[in-house]
């Protein structure tokens, strides 16, 4: 059982490279916005398949002139 599927509010920190803070999670968990969370006893853990989904919520999809490089319009 080696597969991790919860990660702690420090481990959260740390996947977002500290630009969110352990406090700001726990003042999310109270106001109910954030990544989702899950409570057992004391514990609070974050699913990772919950962090994935709202990584792809949150994701800013912007609109590019060009194609990227490699694309099929980039061969003419």
């Amino acid at each position: 059982m080696t597969d991790v599927k919860f990660l702690t509010p420090a481990e959260v920190v740390a996947r977002y490279r500290e630009e969110i803070s352990e406090g700001t999670l726990r003042n999310w968990r109270a106001m109910r916005i954030g990544p989702p969370f899950a409570k057992i006893g004391k514990a609070v853990l974050y699913p990772i398949d919950g962090l994935d989904a709202w990584d792809r919520m949150n994701t800013v999809v912007c609109r590019g002139g060009r194609l990227p490089l490699g694309s099929e319009s980039d061969d003419a």
